[in-house]
């Protein structure tokens, strides 16, 4: 398709795939999705950017989405531009099924945007999946959002009569925003930024600049480093191990990064807000090997685990984690206390990479389908459990089962955070207040829901001491209901008063 600028100015051409979701796909895959996550947390997206002149990007850029894929598995696309024109192919599904060999050499350039996702805001249909394509009078961009806004809403009722959006999605929102604002494309994104009222970490590429730009709260995660004669921008810096690339540092909450052939520079939009960085990014989101704050997220996890060995110490006979996100924990847990590390439970890791739905007889096996215990390491034996989250319950209280079954004499659960009694409005999947556990029984109560022989959260302070950083640092609103100001206010009415919740 060749689209003219509103300027008149010189024509651009504009390569849109869509993909086509197969009939029933989507059925398939969101009930396959339900089954497996029916305790699971979930993030919003991963996001990536290179601009390289010179190279081929769209195989890194793969590469980069493919180690972010834990961020997201319902829908992925990559944008790339080879200067002149922007070419975008987007699907259902995971990575692998989304892109082959022909499909990436149709994506010829040295400038990228890529998006894996996983929806909290808008429906998840593949008109949704991103990079979103948006044209404005200076030319087409492509965005890709990870996180969540508050204020939506507000500024969706603002742009209705004047746009028709093409999603559903708080990211078509602020592509929108960018799009109507004046000037520069850092000053529309810069207009944008001061509209937009949540969680938003977003790479965007025109078909000459890379802009990587985050939240003044600094909510979710983004980072940039060097790939040769260029740059990289990543949700995590993981993506950026996996492809070769120099860490370089994390985008600052309120920075933009402006990358393009004149390099690397970046301009602050500067607010009287106070950085936040999402806690959960610590203990489940981010990979192990991230970096974040200068500090493995392996390093904070294990000191999570010694941390509520400390303060929850249980006789025992072995500790174990929940593979693989309680792994880390698990191991210092072991190391404080002196009790032995076992693996307990194998994990099926394959097992979520289909969209073939189980028949009856095997969804009402729930965990015996992701995990199988080692019968020789259990039988007989008092069992430490640790696990990174308890969200509804019903996971947990499957794995003390199983555990049982396979002949654990006890069950001691521990878990390395402290109770959820809040949703998540920034951009995690983490249920309802009438589906989170926490919110409608007390500990006690959870653990006789769960029939553990005895069950511990790790503290608040226990929690902030592993990073390393301060408390002030962090949005913890999943635990205190209390969320970063600026966001808290435009809650009202959706955050619960702490005497009706269970403590």
């Amino acid at each position: 398709m060749e689209t003219h600028g509103a300027s008149g100015g010189p024509r651009r051409r504009l390569w849109y795939n869509e993909g086509v979701m197969r009939r029933g796909q989507r059925s398939r895959y969101e009930g396959w999705q339900a089954k497996q996550g029916d305790d699971a947390i979930r993030d919003a997206c991963g996001v990536c950017g290179i601009f390289a002149p010179g190279e081929d990007v769209a195989r890194s850029t793969f590469f980069a989405l493919y180690s972010l894929q834990h961020r997201g598995q319902e829908s992925a696309g990559l944008a790339v531009s080879d200067g002149v024109a922007l070419r975008c192919h987007k699907d259902m599904g995971l990575i692998s099924q989304i892109f082959t060999e022909e499909m990436l050499e149709s994506l010829p350039g040295h400038l990228s945007v890529g998006h894996t996702r996983y929806s909290t805001t808008g429906s998840s249909v593949v008109y949704n999946a991103q990079p979103l394509l948006t044209q404005s009078e200076i030319g087409q961009f492509a965005l890709a959002h990870n996180g969540n806004l508050v204020n939506t809403e507000a500024l969706r009722d603002m742009l209705q009569d004047t746009i028709v959006p093409t999603s559903n999605s708080d990211s078509d929102v602020m592509a929108r925003l960018i799009a109507m604002a004046h000037g520069s494309m850092e000053e529309r994104i810069e207009a944008a930024m001061r509209q937009c009222i949540g969680a938003f970490s977003i790479v965007l590429g025109t078909e000459t600049q890379l802009f990587g730009f985050r939240d003044p709260w600094g909510v979710r995660p983004l980072c940039v480093g060097r790939y040769g004669t260029g740059y990289v921008l990543a949700s995590e810096s993981c993506a950026l191990q996996t492809i070769g690339a120099d860490y370089m540092r994390e985008v600052k909450p309120g920075e933009i990064i402006i990358i393009d052939k004149a390099g690397l520079r970046s301009r602050m939009v500067e607010t009287e807000v106070k950085s936040a960085n999402c806690i959960f990014e610590y203990i489940y989101f981010s990979r192990p090997d991230s970096v974040v704050a200068g500090r493995e997220l392996y390093l904070a996890r294990y000191h999570m685990g010694r941390n509520i060995a400390k303060e929850a110490p249980v006789d025992a006979d072995v500790v174990m984690g929940v593979p693989d996100s309680a792994t880390a924990a698990a191991i210092g847990y072991a190391d404080e206390s002196g009790i032995p590390y076992i693996e307990g439970l194998m994990k099926n890791r394959y097992i979520g990479r289909t969209f073939i739905n189980p028949d009856h007889r095997m969804r009402v096996q729930g965990v015996k389908l992701k995990f199988n215990p080692l019968h020789a390491n259990l039988k007989g034996k008092r069992v430490i459990l640790i696990d990174d989250s308890i969200v509804r319950g019903t996971t947990t209280k499957q794995l003390v089962a199983l555990l049982r079954k396979a002949g654990a004499a006890e069950v001691h659960v521990r878990v390395t955070c402290p109770p959820m009694r809040h949703p998540c409005f920034l951009g995690v999947d983490t249920a309802t207040y009438d589906e989170l556990i926490a919110a409608n029984m007390s500990v006690p109560d959870i653990r006789a829901s769960i029939n553990a022989d005895s069950l511990a959260y790790l503290s608040e302070e226990g929690l902030v001491a592993s990073t390393a950083r301060e408390r002030k640092e962090f949005c913890m609103g999943c635990f205190t209901g209390r969320y970063p100001a600026s966001i808290h206010e435009q809650l009202s009415g959706r955050v619960r008063e702490p005497e009706k919740v269970k403590v």
